[in-house]
Formats: structure tokens, sequence, C-alpha cells
């Protein structure tokens, strides 16, 4: 099509020419230009084998139903403790990350996918046994690597979080470090096979934790909801859907990297995000924004009380700025945060009503929420 624009564009120019120099002559009738060739299909990515390092917690299923959906053959290594039911017709290998990898012997795959790795040592059995085995290596890591959040727009070359013992494996401690050794001891295995991938706060249905479901089950709850700040405080995040399908993909394409994986491709803000979370409930709720300083001499924690939410000033001036440019190059895609809120609210419905009662009840109580509202109306 480039070449036709210009032979056009050329062709133009020319007659133009022609008769700005007075030729006398006519030029003859371009003859008719049929309809261009549709272009052809792409090729559809070659099938590959998948081995998942887990596979039956949050991200795992995202994985496991994106690659079944584009027709890979999946291989399940786990304990088979967490939901041992899921996935009836895919192959499962029971053992433990920690010493008991004997099923993986033998065996070859495309990739594998490590939705657990927590520490190092441990990374280092299933890198080292499976380097022989497999072509790629796709580590899930996370933003946590990164001890600051002070500089906006930060990318993947920023200082990773480092521990004085190496050796200790306190994950609660010492998360963030362990994940960066986890990282080194899978590279250090397979040497330029590697993806880690780096996401930051994993949200939608299934999210066990909670951390984003406190909105729209909030909002739906409708009446007056407390919002931090001024909405104006950007925010990020990525939809465990949305990230499992890229995972497959990077497993296609055969990328390999560093990468954050969050988002939007686009920054947002937290007016925007709740804004969305009250649509999808309904708009039952009235969202009153509440200043950051008047919420610390309050004593409310950001992130845990009120998800998603840091005041982006000094350390944590980067806050929901960081660079996602090289994820998004690789083919990483957000659906719009409204999707996300409705169809968490659908799944929230659908589990027991225990576990419904702990996945919509964190974030600030209620009884705090009415008590900070009544001393910010009385402040004013």
């Amino acid at each position: 099509m480039i070449l036709d624009r210009r032979r056009f564009v050329f062709g133009s120019l020319a007659a133009g020419f022609a008769a700005a120099c007075g030729s006398g002559k006519s030029a003859p009738p371009a003859a008719a230009a049929g309809p261009a060739p549709a272009p052809a299909p792409a090729a559809p990515p070659p099938k590959k084998t998948i081995l998942v390092l887990g596979g039956t917690g949050f991200l795992g299923p995202h994985v496991v139903e994106a690659a079944l959906a584009r027709g890979h053959t999946l291989t399940l290594f786990n304990r088979g403790k967490t939901r041992p039911n899921l996935f009836p017709n895919v192959e499962k290998l029971q053992g433990d990350r920690d010493g008991k990898l004997d099923a993986l012997r033998g065996r070859t795959w495309d990739a594998v996918v490590d939705t657990s790795a927590y520490v190092p040592r441990i990374t280092k059995l299933s890198a080292e046994l499976l380097a022989p085995s497999v072509k790629q290596y796709v580590n899930i890591s996370t933003i946590s690597v990164y001890p600051k959040d002070d500089v906006p727009g930060a990318d993947e070359t920023a200082p990773l979080a480092t521990i004085a013992d190496p050796t200790n494996e306190d994950v609660k401690k010492n998360y963030g470090a362990l994940k960066a050794l986890c990282e080194a001891a899978a590279e250090a295995a397979l040497p330029g096979r590697v993806t880690n991938i780096r996401p930051g706060l994993i949200i939608g249905p299934g999210d066990p934790t909670g951390r984003f479901t406190h909105w729209p089950t909030r909002m739906a709850e409708g009446g007056e909801v407390l919002c931090p700040g001024d909405g104006s405080t950007p925010t990020q995040w990525v939809d465990g859907r949305d990230l499992g399908a890229w995972i497959v993909k990077v497993i296609e394409d055969g990328t390999v990297g560093i990468f954050n994986a969050l988002g939007p491709e686009r920054r947002i803000t937290m007016k925007e995000v709740l804004e969305a979370c009250d649509a999808a409930g309904g708009h039952k709720a009235t969202l009153t924004w509440v200043d950051a300083a008047f919420l610390d001499q309050q004593d409310v924690s950001p992130w845990s009380e009120l998800p998603m939410w840091f005041d982006a000033k000094g350390e944590m001036a980067g806050f929901g700025t960081m660079s996602n440019a090289r994820a998004v190059k690789a083919g990483l895609r957000f659906r719009p945060i409204l999707d996300t809120a409705r169809d968490t609210l659908a799944w929230i419905e659908t589990v027991p009503d225990d576990k419904r009662k702990k996945y919509s009840s964190t974030g600030i109580s209620r009884e705090k929420e009415a008590k900070i509202l009544a001393a910010w109306k009385a402040r004013k």
C-alpha cells in the first residue's frame, strides 16, 4: 500500500507539472483501480506445551484458562492442596517445590510458568532442574523488588531491594528482596531464556485478598463513602485475566527480559477508578473526598484501609506512575476498570458466604469510616 500511495502521489505531481508547463496535451484517463486484495490472515502461533508451577491459586487459573483457550497443552505441578478439582482435563503432577521435584524429571516442555517463586533457594532448585527441559522460564515476580517509589515514571532499570543475609527466608519481612533474588536465580539457571514479569496490584474475579474488591462492594452498598485525597492521585493495577493472557502471549512470541506488568496504558486517577466502581454498583453511593493530611491525623492507613491509594508525595512521589512501556510494546493490554469492577461484583456473588464476607470486608471498617466522615464535616 505504501508503494501504491507513492505511485499516486508522484503520478499526480507529474500530471500537474505537465499541465503547468503548458504541453497542450491532455493526459490519458487513469485506469479504474480495482479493490485492494485483502491481507492474508496471520498464521496462528504454534501450539506450545506449558508447565505451570502452581496453577490453582489466583493468577495461575487465569494463565491456564488463557492457554487452554489458545489451544496449548498444559501440565500443572503442585501439592494438590489448593482447589485440586480445578481443570479436571489437564494433566497434573504432584510434588513440592521444596525438594520434591521427581515428577518433573525426564519430561520436556516449551515453557514453564513459575507463579509461586518466593524463596531463591527453592526457585534455584526448580530452575536448574528444568533448564535442560524447557526453552523459556516465565518467572512471576513483583514491583516490590523496587525498595523505593520516589521517582515518577521509574522503569525496569530502577535499583532493586537487597538483603544482608541472602539465606534469610523470612518472606513476610523480606518479600521484595527475596523476589529479586528469585529473578536472579532463574536467570542464572537459564541465561537469556527468562521472562521476569513484575506485576503490581493484581485485581479482578478470583482475588482472595480483597485489596480492590473493597471499592466495588462498598460502592454497591450505597450511602456516603469515604474517598481518599482530592481524587487526583494516580494509581495502577492489572486485571488477573489480562495478565494471564499476556503471559501466554510472551510464551507464544518467545519474549524474554524484564517487564513491569501494570497499567493501564495511560495514567488514571483514583477519582476515575472510584467513579467506575460506583457505576458498576448502580450509582448508589455518595463519594466524599477527604484531605490526605486529615486522613493522616485520623490514623487512617493508606493502601490497607484505603486500597490502591497512597498520598503521592515525598517518598511516594512515584506511586501510580511506574513505566509499563516495555510490557505494552510486548503486547500487554488492559480492559477498562469499569469492566473489572462489574465482573468483580458478579464474581463475589458466586462465592460462599464466609469467603464473600472476608473478601469484601477488607479496607476501612464502616464504623471508622462513619466517624471520620462526621469529623471531616464538623471540621469544614
